[in-house]
């Protein structure tokens, strides 16, 4: 009896998360009307996400503000197709991804097409440096440490691994591929230590998290696969040195882990919950590693958690709600500025960039946002700098 009750509380958080209409029947795209907003200060950096559209996949971009303002920059084609669909058809997280040491290079993934897009990065300029087989199927997470790119391509549960040459082209590397581990389902997200030593995978099928050594030349290793403490994980980032924190969508709950040299997870805080957040998805943390954030597509809102020094993990407000995108926003993937100053989120129910500042205690700060795209109607993905 609790086996199926939990089975049923998994499904209705990964639906929540996940996109229930036809890819292959996306919704109408209305055109696009950008907000502006007035910009007193110069440039100082950029937000980025994709349409995933079946015709032909772009990147929407948004020039940010010293005061964490945005402005729309323009729309740049990957030269791939998405696939369509309403709210997070990917199901995943980081499918947009920065090269991580100087923003000088995007990467996207082209889930329609199993192909992937790099692009060089100019303000919040994009130029195509070209589109690449993702090398499986149904790409939908990026991962990059050092001049070696990983997708995770969940349709034929692999991790395909590249090296990014100077200019930002890919090869092929096949001793950085490996297919995820026995019984893999559901590759939600893919993410390298901030060490470069480990590439983890949360899968949500299997409810597990795979961990890959990393060696020389971004050389994978056999994954070490651990069950995840809760239902259904999902976002994760790495936190103070080995640890991770993971997102749950069917606990609605956040777990942080120990991350062993041989590649095993303990658990640390198992399950510490959102207290009636619904959907929580996606997490990103601080650089310094104290705060972690999620969104919860099922209530509108974002969860933050103080991260301890030895292993806890608080919620910063006791009934859970750090932030608020509003009913019916839908928040999904969220992401980071440069130096911490502000967090950005994907609003699919209402076609924003929602924008807060964020605080020295990891309290937020609502802030304007950007309004124009078109709810519903598949974005996938959010990149800052």
């Amino acid at each position: 009896m609790r086996s199926s009750i939990l089975t049923g509380i998994a499904a209705i958080g990964l639906a929540a998360c996940g996109d229930t209409s036809s890819s292959t029947s996306p919704m109408p795209r209305a055109s696009a009307r950008f907000e502006t907003n007035p910009v007193g200060a110069a440039v100082t950096g950029a937000i980025f996400t994709q349409t995933n559209a079946v015709s032909g996949n772009s990147v929407v971009a948004f020039s940010r503000a010293v005061d964490g303002s945005l402005t729309y920059a323009g729309t740049f084609s990957t030269g791939g197709n998405g696939i369509g669909g309403t709210n997070d058809p990917l199901t995943s997280q980081y499918s947009l991804l920065l090269d991580g040491e100087n923003d000088r290079l995007l990467f996207v993934v082209n889930a329609g097409s199993n192909s992937v897009s790099v692009f060089r990065v100019d303000g919040a300029a994009l130029s195509l440096v070209g589109t690449t087989s993702s090398g499986g199927s149904f790409p939908v997470s990026l991962a990059i440490t050092g001049h070696t790119l990983y997708v995770l391509n969940a349709g034929s549960n692999s991790i395909a691994g590249f090296d990014v040459t100077v200019d930002g082209s890919l090869t092929p590397n096949p001793s950085a591929s490996a297919p995820l581990g026995a019984g893999a389902s559901g590759g939600a997200a893919i993410r390298a230590s901030r060490d470069g030593r480990f590439l983890v995978a949360t899968e949500k099928g299997s409810k597990s998290i795979d961990v890959f050594p990393i060696g020389a030349h971004g050389v994978l290793g056999a994954p070490v696969r651990s069950a995840s403490v809760g239902i259904t994980p999902f976002g994760f980032d790495f936190v103070n040195g080995g640890e991770l924190a993971v997102s749950e969508a069917g606990s609605a709950a956040t777990s942080l882990y120990s991350l062993s040299l041989d590649g095993s997870l303990g658990v640390d805080a198992p399950s510490v919950s959102t207290n009636g957040q619904a959907a929580t998805c996606w997490l990103i943390a601080t650089t310094n590693g104290r705060f972690v954030y999620t969104a919860n597509a099922g209530s509108g809102t974002i969860s933050g958690y103080a991260v301890g020094a030895q292993g806890s993990l608080q919620l910063l407000n006791a009934g859970g709600v750090t932030g608020s995108t509003g009913a019916g926003s839908t928040p999904l993937d969220l992401d980071l500025s440069r130096g911490d100053r502000f967090l950005y989120v994907l609003e699919s129910g209402t076609g924003r960039i929602g924008s807060f500042a964020v605080s020295s205690d990891g309290s937020l700060t609502p802030l304007s946002g950007i309004g124009g795209l078109a709810a519903q109607s598949g974005f996938q993905g959010l990149a800052a700098y």
